[in-house]
């Protein structure tokens, strides 16, 4: 079997391309743009992981993947992506709507928030004085976690909608926003920010959750420890 990562110089697709011998990395990088159409026959394998990612073009980033024609393709979508009105959670649907339509042997794992985008968010937060943290809560997982399973996915016979995966505890922002600090050895007021509207009633009511499905063992303070 030949396998292709595309998105493979990302902070995902790298782990894929550890976890999973002899593919091969797609990217701008490597002279494939998705966007554009160009270079697609880099995509030319079995089974291709579909990791590259665009908050506006995500769709037309699976389109073309799937012009390719792959007798397997995988795809890495977002936990609650049917319940959070997020744009980008919107396209990420959407995407996986035109996969299951398009007839083409697929599997899509959709996984809870990495580990990477509450520290990138708490970095920006706590520039401040006054760190205003989302009031919801989170089940952050790690890439690597989440790159295994996609690697063992990829070997295996196309699942359709594979179980979820979320990372192993789900506690308020508040809370990670804590261990944050602590890891960070920043002081900081922490102060739950509360928003109307449909999206942060969405994530209120836990739509960005999957606690059925923790499974990834490696924790937030894990994380930020190394």
């Amino acid at each position: 079997m030949t396998y292709a990562v595309t998105g493979g110089t990302g902070a995902l697709g790298r782990h894929v391309l550890a976890a999973l011998p002899g593919a091969r990395s797609v990217s701008r990088a490597t002279g494939t743009d998705l966007l554009r159409g160009t270079g697609l026959n880099a995509l030319r394998a079995d089974v291709v992981v579909h990791c590259a990612t665009s908050f506006h073009h995500e769709v037309a980033m699976a389109n073309a993947v799937l012009s390719t024609r792959p007798a397997h393709l995988v795809y890495i979508s977002i936990v609650g992506c049917n319940e959070v009105s997020l744009p980008y959670y919107r396209q990420k649907l959407a995407a996986e709507r035109l996969i299951i339509d398009s007839g083409t042997p697929h599997t899509i794992l959709r996984a809870t928030q990495f580990h990477s985008l509450l520290r990138s968010m708490f970095d920006r937060l706590s520039k401040p004085p006054l760190m205003l943290v989302p009031g919801f809560r989170f089940q952050p997982v790690d890439e690597a976690e989440v790159a295994a399973e996609l690697a063992a996915l990829a070997q295996a016979s196309p699942a359709g909608r594979a179980p979820d995966l979320g990372g192993p505890e789900i506690s308020e922002a508040t809370t990670f926003a804590r261990t944050y600090l602590a890891a960070t050895g920043k002081h900081r007021r922490i102060v739950p920010l509360k928003l109307p509207g449909a999206t942060y009633r969405a994530y209120r009511a836990g739509g960005n959750l999957s606690p059925a499905h923790a499974a990834g063992t490696r924790t937030f303070a894990d994380y930020l420890t190394g």
